[in-house]
């Protein structure tokens, strides 16, 4: 069996457990990080040096790096090409959302999601969220025009490029304070992906 260390309301480790129930597979599940730590101990960082959420304990196997791991779990144990494209191109163009996230998307949305969920009222810095919603606007704006005739971001099927921004996405959406625009592709794609029982089950609980 799997074992996947990290708190469940982290948007890393939510990848993971989503990911793990596309494949339909069984896993332990450790609390670790925030409120609950564990990973700044010895134990935890001979894992991951890094010391933070999720790794992924596969046997002898470790790793870490949320969409390193949904790589490895869908290529060890997913049917050839189903999340994880087989073809070079396709795949290589659904890499590329992978690494977006990680590389644009989570460090413009972050501050927006720590200042409106993980901030009181009272101490929010209106401005500075004001100016962090118009920078993540427009990084949803190019998932908008990107899906523009198609059905899922890349190929014809879902995969891990969904997946990995779905996860943001429901933090974009699942803001209320925002004042959105109306992204008539995202919300059409948006609407679609959340049927999705992993999603509803690791995803869509509230923002904490």
């Amino acid at each position: 069996m799997l074992t996947i260390w990290g708190r469940a309301n982290s948007v890393n480790v939510q990848k993971v457990l989503w990911c793990c129930d596309e494949l339909g597979l069984a896993y332990e599940r450790i609390d670790a990080g925030l409120q609950f730590g564990r990973n700044n101990e010895p134990g935890y960082l001979a894992m991951n040096p890094m010391g933070r959420v999720p790794t992924l304990v596969d046997g002898d196997f470790v790793l870490w790096e949320s969409n390193s791991i949904i790589r490895y779990l869908a290529m060890q144990y997913g049917a050839e090409g189903t999340l994880y494209p087989a073809e070079p191109k396709v795949r290589a163009s659904a890499d590329r959302w992978l690494d977006w996230a990680l590389s644009t998307l989570q460090p413009a949305e972050r501050p927006l999601f720590w200042g409106y969920i993980r901030t009181s009222a009272a101490d929010r810095d209106t401005k500075q969220l004001a100016a962090a919603a118009s920078e993540v606007e427009k990084l949803w704006r190019v998932i908008d025009t990107h899906l523009q005739g198609r059905d899922y971001l890349e190929g014809n099927t879902f995969t891990l490029a969904d997946l990995v921004i779905a996860a943001y996405a429901r933090r974009w959406f699942g803001i209320v304070e925002l004042a959105r625009p109306s992204l008539a592709e995202l919300e059409r794609w948006y609407v679609g992906i959340t049927q999705r029982p992993g999603f509803a089950r690791h995803v869509a609980p509230a923002l904490t």
